[in-house]
């Protein structure tokens, strides 16, 4: 259940970084979205961290092990685990 809350949250932050940077785009000023901005990217941060110490990579580019593709020895982060 952790691992799914945990991918669920990085989901949910890499949205709100998503409108924020859209909003931002226009309103490059606001210092209001750019509080929310840094608030949503150090929560996004620390959940992805905490995501890829305990499971793994997020994405392929994530492979730390130079002599292992790594990515493919569990089942991909959106695939559900069978119960």
């Amino acid at each position: 259940m952790e691992k799914n809350k945990l991918l669920r949250a990085i989901q949910m932050y890499d949205f709100a970084l998503y409108e924020l940077n859209l909003y931002l785009d226009t309103h490059p000023d606001c210092l209001e979205a750019l509080k929310y901005f840094r608030q949503y990217k150090e929560l996004r941060n620390c959940a992805y961290d905490e995501y890829t110490s305990l499971y793994g990579p997020v994405t392929a580019i994530q492979n730390t092990d130079d002599l292992h593709w790594e990515w493919i020895d569990e089942p991909w982060p959106w695939e559900r685990s069978v119960n």
